[in-house]
């Protein structure tokens, strides 16, 4: 299970973009262009998801059980970023958008990974190695009680 669906990747994409994305070719029949681009978000899928999984690694068992909204859309932010560059990012078109998401993904996640950023996901058993914590029991003496002896 990916951290974001093909549908939704899918959705933001429009469709005259899926020919540059699918290759040099072509396609007019929409439903040959939509059955040859699903394999290939599916892989940018994948990648998205093996990048943000290297950076939350440090702090989280992955991949994630539970997917928080915020890593639902930065995996859906970088996979898109992943089949446009595919062609090329052009960084004076309207594409920079897509390269601008993807270097804001990056950020977030670096920050994730040096613990100035939570994601909201506890996991007690990797916290309790990341830092410092003291269980003790109540106190038994205080200056009011040992008064006298």
């Amino acid at each position: 299970m990916g951290y974001c669906s093909v549908e939704e990747v899918r959705g933001m994409i429009k469709s005259d973009a899926l020919n540059m994305i699918i290759g040099d070719e072509y396609i007019e029949d929409e439903a040959v262009r939509e059955a040859k681009i699903i394999p290939i978000i599916e892989e940018a899928i994948g990648d998205a998801d093996g990048e943000i999984d290297g950076y939350l690694v440090k702090r989280y068992p992955v991949p994630l059980s539970s997917i928080p909204k915020v890593i639902n859309k930065f995996s859906k932010d970088i996979a898109v970023y992943n089949l446009f560059s595919r062609a090329g990012i052009d960084e004076g078109e309207k594409e920079k958008n897509y390269l601008n998401r993807y270097k804001a993904a990056v950020r977030f996640l670096e920050n994730v990974a040096k613990g100035i950023v939570d994601i909201g996901i506890i996991d007690n058993i990797k916290r309790a190695n990341t830092g410092f914590s003291v269980n003790s029991s109540s106190r038994l003496f205080s200056r009011d009680s040992m008064k006298g002896m």
